[in-house]
């Protein structure tokens, strides 16, 4: 048996009983923090509520190797990762790959970033249009495909949720700060464009959390602001209902002017 489990968003409470029931029962547990992780506790954590060991798998060991498919043709194995296992990743192929070889699966949900950073901007989830991300730039490598998501966003009215890089394997997760950098990178070499400066934007950081922060500003502002430690996303909304406007300026500070604009 195949088990393909998400622990939710922030810490070991998130995750559902329906995974820890499952979790306790199965032979071997492996997991892969690469595409999301628990930033709220550590894997000694994890491990003590459980009662076994996790053996942690890099991207190349997920992606390519499979151990923990072949082991399932024997064993009852569970592959975990934070989040819901079947957002944003590339997880589906397992269960396509498991359903070749006949071998029964489950899947149980976690809370995902998808539905809670909309949720929590104080944004209606339905006039979201695609998501994007933004990678750590590297050498030859700075991808303008964020910014232009978010102008076809806002061409056709819809918010955007920005997803932010993880390299977990190198304790490196990008700020909401560096995002909005990024995106001010670009539109500075362009000279124009409709994310700009004075752009509203909502900065998100620890969803989950006791401590978490919705903050609401124009980037100009907001790039400044000091967000915390991670996991951090950026929303950029479009046109504002009046209910959304009113979220944004009691929940989240934004500028009293923004109620002005509905």
């Amino acid at each position: 048996m195949f088990y393909l489990i998400g622990l939710g968003l922030f810490n070991v409470e998130d995750i559902s009983l329906k995974g820890l029931n499952a979790l306790k029962k199965v032979d071997k547990i492996y997991a892969e923090f690469f595409t999301s992780k628990l930033i709220g506790s550590n894997l000694k954590d994890i491990e003590k509520i459980i009662g076994k060991k996790i053996i942690i798998l890099n991207r190349n060991q997920v992606e390519e190797e499979n151990i923990f498919l072949k082991e399932a043709e024997t064993l009852n194995v569970a592959l975990i990762t934070g989040g819901d296992p079947l957002i944003a990743t590339t997880h589906s192929d397992f269960l396509v790959e498991v359903h070749k070889k006949k071998i029964p699966y489950t899947v149980i949900h976690g809370s995902s970033i998808l539905s809670s950073a909309p949720g929590i901007s104080g944004l209606q989830a339905y006039k979201f249009g695609k998501v994007t991300t933004i990678p750590f730039p590297d050498e030859n490598f700075f991808p303008k495909s964020p910014y232009k998501a978010i102008e076809n966003n806002l061409k056709m009215d819809f918010h955007t949720l920005v997803l932010l890089d993880i390299q977990a394997h190198k304790d490196r997760y990008m700020t909401v700060n560096q995002g909005l950098e990024y995106l001010m990178k670009i539109y500075n070499e362009q000279g124009e464009g409709l994310i700009n400066p004075d752009t509203l934007a909502i900065g998100i950081a620890r969803v989950g959390s006791e401590d978490n922060i919705v903050k609401a500003d124009y980037i100009k502002n907001l790039i400044d602001y000091d967000f915390g430690g991670p996991l951090h996303c950026i929303v950029i909304p479009s046109k504002l209902h009046i209910v959304e406007a009113e979220y944004l300026v009691e929940i989240a500070d934004a500028p009293s002017e923004v109620l002005d604009n509905v």
